[in-house]
């Protein structure tokens, strides 16, 4: 790790890099000037995707629940940005590509978000998914699905391929976790609350 990095910065970003850069060039086969949906950009994940897309020359549309994030996310390498608070937030990412969609939609939310997602793909698009912290059920609709050539991705962890590749990308100056807060192990309870109040 570079000199600049502390060793809270260092021990986060393992699993939310490794797993983000693996959906995005493992699974994904992300290309530069392809267009990349990232849910909920105030996550691990997320902003881990924001900056692997990035990096891979990818444009970048982050959602997330509050302004705060989303002025984040732009800070990180979001292009555009949109409030998925409200519920025509597929509209307004289909209007920021002009009635395309987008190449590769990085999901991690579930229920609460997925069909959604799968509106958002262009044709021959590619949802990748990791997590169902919203829920494990989705209703989608397969002719969609299948008309427009769109695949969903499963994904678990990356490989160590994957590691390796992503711990060299801090010493270029590529890419830096974003903490939120930091806690004593004493304190875990209080953390899992914050993560659990977003």
């Amino acid at each position: 790790m570079p000199d600049s990095f502390k060793f809270k910065e260092e021990a986060a970003l393992p699993m939310t890099f490794t797993t983000a850069y693996h959906m995005l060039v493992d699974r994904a086969a992300t290309k530069p000037e392809e267009t990349v949906l990232v849910l909920g950009a105030g996550s691990g994940i997320g902003s881990a995707a924001i900056q692997v897309a990035s990096l891979l020359g990818a444009k970048v549309i982050a959602t997330s629940l509050t302004e705060d994030k989303l002025k984040k996310a732009q800070r990180i390498g979001a292009d555009v940005v949109v409030n998925y608070s409200q519920d025509g937030w597929a509209e307004d990412v289909l209007a920021a590509t002009h009635g395309r969609g987008v190449d590769v939609v990085i999901e991690h939310i579930g229920s609460a978000t997925f069909a959604k997602s799968l509106r958002c793909l262009a044709k021959n698009g590619r949802l990748v998914t990791c997590g169902v912290t919203s829920g494990s059920y989705a209703t989608i609709n397969i002719r969609e699905l299948f008309m427009a050539q769109r695949s969903i991705l499963g994904f678990v962890t990356g490989t160590m391929k994957d590691f390796i590749a992503v711990t060299k990308l801090p010493g270029k100056g590529k890419i830096r976790p974003i903490l939120d807060s930091v806690y004593r192990l004493k304190d875990a309870r209080k953390a899992q609350e914050r993560l659990l109040s977003r």
